[in-house]
């Protein structure tokens, strides 16, 4: 821990993880796959909804881009959007969808080169090419609490 504390201090070592992650998200979008911007420190967040417009909020976009990015090129990214965020309304009974569907790509700090960056970013250009043939998840289970951690779907 303290060396991470230590690192975190060191303007140089700052320098080169922010531009980590400003050469992942750079690569992406002159792919043409849309990052929010700036990139992050950590991590570079994928605009799921995007390039995969056709799969609506229900169907879990993000979640389903995740999963690709993992069987294209075994690739663990995160969903951060209607698994993580939705809603169900106890008055209305209407579920709440967030505007953004997100994969996130963190980047741990001191393991990743730049020949990783461009596997990743190759591997979601790869998967944009035939992003109007991927489908949408179902859930199939999901906790009370915390449904993104442990919960489970099926391709539909």
């Amino acid at each position: 821990m303290a060396t991470g504390l230590y690192e975190g201090l060191d303007e140089g070592y700052l320098a080169y993880r922010l531009n980590q992650t400003l050469y992942l998200a750079t690569r992406l979008n002159e792919a043409g796959i849309p990052t929010i911007q700036p990139a992050g420190g950590h991590a570079v967040y994928v605009v799921a909804n995007e390039i995969l417009p056709h799969i609506p909020n229900y169907e879990f976009p993000a979640q389903a881009l995740t999963v690709e990015l993992y069987r294209e090129g075994g690739i663990r990214g995160c969903e951060i959007g209607s698994v993580m965020f939705a809603c169900l309304d106890p008055d209305t009974g209407l579920w709440h969808y967030p505007k953004l569907e997100l994969l996130r790509l963190a980047i741990p700090r001191r393991t990743y080169t730049q020949s990783h960056m461009d596997y990743v970013a190759d591997s979601l250009a790869q998967i944009k090419t035939r992003a109007p043939s991927l489908c949408g998840y179902k859930l199939t289970y999901a906790p009370e609490l915390l449904r993104h951690f442990t919960a489970r779907f099926e391709p539909l």
